[in-house]
């Protein structure tokens, strides 16, 4: 049983896995998006958003500490230079997963990871949101009480199973209208001597 075991090993030894997890964290950080499995993708979020975290305080020592786990100089300097100057005001969730279809050859969940700060087309789809007008009601008797009651109170009918038979039987026999045009006089001819 795995109780408690919360790393996912992805099926690799584990000089594999950290090798595999820092090459996918360099891509990610050098094109901004990638496409890889769902569960490779939860993993390295895990492995880079604390690397993001770090690189907001630009200092020798953050970046030792980053380049240990990426061991890329290009990654290394493009997230110190760029991608910590989109992230400033962020708290966290640096990274988003979007879903794609699965894998032909084994049918295994797909997605694409990417940096939320670097996706135009949602940045750009986000209008400042309008306060929802809401509508309001009372829900209590006291407050229904309090209104003014109309005059009349229209109660519905109640239908009965015999009534429900009534109806029917009176819609079944009733005959189609059909309009008759009345007739005409008919004009008689006399036959006129021929001459």
């Amino acid at each position: 049983m795995r109780h408690g075991k919360k790393i996912n090993h992805l099926g690799r030894k584990s000089a594999h896995r950290k090798a595999m997890l820092s090459n996918m964290a360099t891509s990610l950080i050098l094109h901004k998006r990638i496409s890889t499995t769902l569960a490779k993708a939860k993993a390295l979020r895990i492995y880079i958003e604390p690397l993001i975290t770090r690189s907001k305080e630009d200092s020798t020592h953050s970046r030792r500490i980053v380049f240990s786990y990426l061991q890329s100089k290009e990654a290394v300097s493009e997230l110190f230079r760029e991608v910590s100057q989109k992230v400033a005001e962020r708290p966290g969730g640096y990274t988003r997963i979007l879903k794609t279809v699965n894998r032909l050859g084994d049918n295994a969940d797909m997605c694409i990871v990417e940096l939320v700060d670097y996706n135009e087309t949602m940045i750009s789809s986000k209008e400042p949101v309008k306060a929802k007008a809401t509508r309001r009601r009372r829900t209590t008797k006291k407050a229904a009480t309090d209104e003014t009651k109309p005059a009349e109170e229209v109660q519905p009918e109640v239908i009965t199973e015999e009534k429900a038979v009534k109806k029917t039987r009176k819609n079944t026999k009733k005959e189609p209208d059909v309009q008759v045009a009345p007739e005409l006089p008919q004009k008689e001819e006399t036959e006129e001597p021929k001459e």
